[in-house]
């Protein structure tokens, strides 16, 4: 297998793996939600709104930025920012919400976190680490004589 059809796979993996963290986002952070005071209507949540915003900057933005060699740095650097704000933003959530129930055994702790979460984020990161350094590792084209000084 060569570096282009390899790139071109992490390339399709990172989309996916951007995409199912779009939906779980959406699953989990509904922004759009049943009013119960008032049958039929709904209520715009604004907070659960900025939950989608990382999954969605990661799906078309890094996703768009690492197609390329010239731009696939910034693809890194923002991935890398999303999957450390996401780990903080995360964890805090789990706090928040284990936080007030009664004392549990660890294993039940762990499946109500958002650790999964957490570690869908991590391979996100690096599978984008991977397509970055493989970008470096293409020769980077000659310039023409026209071009220099």
């Amino acid at each position: 297998m060569n570096d282009r059809t390899l790139r071109q796979l992490l390339l399709a993996a990172l989309v996916l793996m951007a995409g199912a963290a779009l939906y779980l986002h959406l699953r989990i952070h509904p922004f759009l939600v049943p009013d119960k005071a008032n049958p039929g209507q709904t209520l715009f949540m604004s907070s659960f709104l900025m939950a989608g915003v990382f999954p969605l900057l990661d799906l078309a933005v890094v996703s768009l930025l690492f197609a390329t060699r010239r731009t696939a740095v910034y693809g890194y650097v923002l991935n890398g920012m999303l999957v450390i704000f996401g780990t903080v933003l995360m964890t805090h959530f789990s706090i928040v919400k284990l936080g007030p129930e009664p004392p549990q055994p660890f294993y039940l702790l762990l499946f109500k976190s958002t650790l999964p979460d957490i570690a869908l984020a991590w391979a996100d990161f690096l599978v984008g680490a991977t397509l970055y350094y493989l970008w470096l590792r293409e020769p980077t084209p000659a310039k023409s004589g026209r071009d220099m000084p």
